[in-house]
């Protein structure tokens, strides 16, 4: 075998071994920054959503406590909501979204309530007001888990 043949052998298959170990250093680190970009929207979409939760949910309580009659278009945004969360949220937080919109349900059940002041004050001192409180102790720590 001429030595030459053997040089230029050599040479093209270092040739490209360097060129499959840059195509693939290139997909590696292009797939690292998808995947950040990814993440990144996930959480946007996550927090989003459960900003919207937080807000339908507190108007529906009010109403709630205040009307006998529900307001049935913030009960289906709270259910649609909930959904949403069946699809992209841990099962704690879902578990919590779904506590919250039971203790709307159970206070259309009662009987409508004024609230003067004293009653506020009794309700947050005795936590009965604070409906959303564990459902967003639970998104903090999802978000807390994402980030990790």
């Amino acid at each position: 075998m001429d030595s030459s043949l053997v040089s230029a052998g050599a040479a093209v298959g270092g040739a490209a071994i360097v060129g499959v170990m840059s195509f693939l250093g290139s997909w590696a680190a292009k797939r690292k920054e998808v995947r950040g970009q990814w993440l990144v929207q996930d959480r946007l979409r996550r927090q989003d959503l459960y900003k919207e939760f937080i807000q339908v949910a507190s108007k529906c309580f009010v109403d709630a406590l205040q009307h006998e009659k529900p307001d049935i278009a913030a009960l289906v945004a709270l259910y649609e909501k909930t959904s949403r969360m069946r699809v992209i949220s841990s099962p704690r937080v879902l578990a919590d979204a779904e506590q919250v919109l039971g203790r709307i349900i159970d206070a259309l059940s009662q009987p409508a309530i004024t609230l003067t002041n004293d009653k506020l004050r009794e309700m947050f001192e005795t936590g009965s007001a604070d409906v959303l409180r564990r459902f967003s102790e639970s998104c903090r720590a999802e978000f807390d888990a994402l980030g990790a």
